[in-house]
């Protein structure tokens, strides 16, 4: 396929970022660089918060490097980079036509910069990219997959908070879209695997190991509150994001990402106390509610 002079650029601009970690974060942060930079401060803000992870993590070094980084988490970033960078010089006027339902959200985001925009923007690149490197994804350790679908879940359910408060909150749903505005930096709340995963990768492959050590918001969040809701969660965000293979990455309440659907055991931890008194009291959306 021929690509456009729009998408000839961002993928200009990919390539020579490809093997320079924080070319890539400069990259990102010139994506919201230009008239209307004002408005768009606050959420390049969340979008580089994101990228500083993987830049710490050293899930971005070249193959070169003497510890290479991740090949999957390269080809995310990639994703993400290079919709950015096609819908901003479709708005600059460039040549041709968005080239896949991520660009095209992306350049609704930049036309009107919103909490709600931001994220079908992001998490579209996110989820086709994941869609496009499931070969790679398989290479991972276990360790590494878990998260995966984690971060995933995670990002999702950020999403919902702005975008279906009755979904991912129930009835405490007025305070939902204040606790995901990623302009406020409750883009943490996805991020906060960074106090259970060390600085370093790849990770050892015992994923119990991991998932012990997190404790108090991280657990109370994932299986007190998104657990129960995780099957309307997909189901919402395949539609929302225009992804609908999205909704085959979970099988029976198991992310399947890279994952076999009999592991399900790391998916389903016994709940603490805490997390069962959250179950009761937002209670599982019934079936049908979106917003």
């Amino acid at each position: 396929m021929q690509l456009s002079d729009a998408a000839m650029f961002a993928e200009h601009q990919v390539v020579g970022v490809r093997d320079d970690p924080h070319g890539r974060s400069k990259s990102l942060e010139h994506l919201y660089d230009d008239e209307s930079r004002s408005r768009r401060l606050p959420f390049q803000r969340a979008a580089t918060a994101f990228m500083h992870w993987q830049l710490n993590r050293g899930l971005l070094r070249p193959p070169t490097d003497p510890r290479p980084g991740s090949p999957w988490w390269r080809a995310i970033n990639e994703q993400l980079l290079r919709d950015g960078w096609e819908a901003r010089a479709l708005a600059r006027g460039v040549s041709g036509t968005p080239s896949t339902a991520s660009v095209e959200l992306t350049t609704r985001f930049l036309a009107e910069p919103t909490s709600a925009n931001w994220y079908r923007a992001h998490n579209s690149s996110i989820v086709a990219g994941y869609l496009a490197n499931r070969a790679l994804a398989q290479q991972e350790s276990r360790t590494e997959r878990f998260f995966m679908n984690l971060v995933l879940i995670r990002v999702l359910y950020a999403h919902a908070l702005v975008s279906a408060p009755r979904l991912a909150l129930g009835w405490l749903a007025p305070v939902a879209p204040l606790l995901g505005d990623p302009r406020l930096g409750m883009t943490g709340m996805f991020l906060s695997l960074s106090r259970i995963l060390p600085d370093r990768y790849p990770l050892s492959d015992n994923v119990e190991t991991y998932i012990s050590d997190e404790h108090g918001f991280g657990r109370l969040l994932d299986i007190g509150i998104i657990a129960p809701r995780v099957n309307h969660l997909y189901a919402w965000s395949s539609v929302e994001l225009d992804q609908p293979d999205l909704s085959s990455l979970l099988a029976d309440d198991v992310p399947v990402y890279a994952w076999p659907t009999d592991d399900f055991d790391p998916w389903h931890p016994p709940p603490t106390r805490a997390a069962r008194m959250i179950q009761q009291i937002l209670r599982t959306p019934p079936s049908g509610i979106t917003r």
